[in-house]
């Protein structure tokens, strides 16, 4: 199977992250914070050395870092904290994941919050400071959550401005890095006050660890409840960080595969992993613009993106068409990708496209392959 399914996790993954999970397994016994025996300990250790990670990797030093098995959790519990203190003026972009858009939809319902969407420019997909700024001084904002990049198109969002313009008008910010943490180097610095990483994604971890960083004197409340191993007789969370938000037993291994995908993603340096990705997704645009029935959606020469590209297949409904190229041995996503705004602003919407997205280990032999099997669907069309 040649994999164009990275956007929803990338695969493959460096080897030191499968022989960290097997090694922590088999040698390490024990849960951070649930005991006082070495197994206990080197968990402990191996978390600690993770947190110190993830804030070297997003140059935020003075955020705390909180795990959560899901990047769609880690928002929920941002979110929904925020939204538990009279929120009510909210913008996002055009191209949020249903993680961002669904928790907002409930609260538009249960409590009357207001949901405006930054502007963006159709014709080139530049997002529209002034008429941003413009919007902000009309409705002021109290929070602003920005998907650094599209997970339907690759579009960067210049989120450093807005969040800039944001603080000057006293919002709280939000940014859903899962496409861009690893792969965009990005100072988290004061005007981010949340940023969510997903480990599995362009962190080149496994499933199951996610998580977000936050500024520590923001006072976000719990919407989840239960064991910490820390100040167990308190039936109230307890307030310390991180133990407010990381309850239940955390993801050992899941933790031991994104220590070793951290310490490969240093080795290899940022910048050489983006330049890399960018190159094949210029590969990956040379090859689809050469047939004349791919339509490519969402693309400008203007704009910034990450290795993820949707298209159109003419004539076959996107659904169709991922059965065809799975047929081929080809893995790519179809549909709505989770997030239904970005298809309305797009002109998908319901139907949906065609999403490849590369990394940094699509291979030539993955191009070769996708090239037969275009070529093998013109000649069937």
């Amino acid at each position: 199977m040649a994999y164009f399914d990275n956007a929803a996790t990338t695969y493959p993954k460096p080897d030191a992250v499968y022989q960290q999970m097997d090694n922590v397994y088999r040698s390490i016994g024990g849960s951070a914070g649930r005991g006082e025996h070495s197994g206990s300990k080197a968990i402990g250790r191996l978390t600690g050395e993770l947190r110190e990670a993830i804030k070297l990797l997003l140059h935020c030093p003075a955020k705390q870092v909180m795990f959560t098995p899901t990047g769609t959790l880690a928002l929920n519990m941002i979110l929904q904290g925020l939204l538990q203190s009279g929120i009510k003026n909210v913008y996002i972009t055009p191209f949020e994941h249903n993680a961002v858009t669904r928790i907002l939809h409930h609260y538009e319902q249960k409590t009357g919050i207001i949901v405006r969407q930054l502007a963006v420019k159709k014709h080139n997909f530049i997002y529209d400071l002034q008429s941003i700024k413009a919007a902000f001084k009309e409705n002021k904002p109290e929070l602003v959550v920005v998907s650094h990049a599209s997970n339907v198109t690759g579009l960067l969002a210049p989120i450093e401005e807005i969040f800039a313009m944001s603080k000057d008008f006293g919002a709280y910010t939000v940014a859903d890095m899962s496409q861009t943490a690893g792969l965009v180097d990005m100072q988290v610095g004061e005007i981010f006050d949340f940023a969510v990483f997903a480990g599995h994604k362009t962190l080149y971890g496994p499933t199951g660890i996610s998580g977000f960083v936050m500024k520590p004197e923001l006072k976000l409340p719990s919407i989840l409840f239960g064991g910490t191993g820390y100040d167990s007789a308190n039936q109230d969370m307890p307030d310390r960080l991180p133990e407010k938000f990381e309850m239940g037993t955390m993801n050992i291994s899941g933790m031991a595969g994104l220590h070793a995908a951290l310490a490969w993603l240093q080795e290899q340096g940022i910048e050489h992993i983006r330049e890399r990705e960018q190159c094949n997704r210029q590969r990956l645009l040379e090859l689809l613009r050469k047939y004349s029935f791919i339509q490519l959606i969402g693309i400008s020469n203007e704009a910034d993106y990450v290795g993820v590209v949707s298209c159109l297949v003419k004539g076959i409904s996107s659904d169709s068409a991922g059965m065809i190229f799975n047929e081929r041995g080809i893995a790519v996503r179809t549909g709505l990708q989770c997030a239904p705004l970005a298809h309305q602003f797009l002109g998908t919407y319901p139907a949906g496209t065609v999403r490849f997205s590369v990394s940094y280990f699509t291979s030539d032999e993955d191009f070769c392959e996708l090239e037969d099997a275009l070529d093998d669907i013109e000649d069937n069309l």
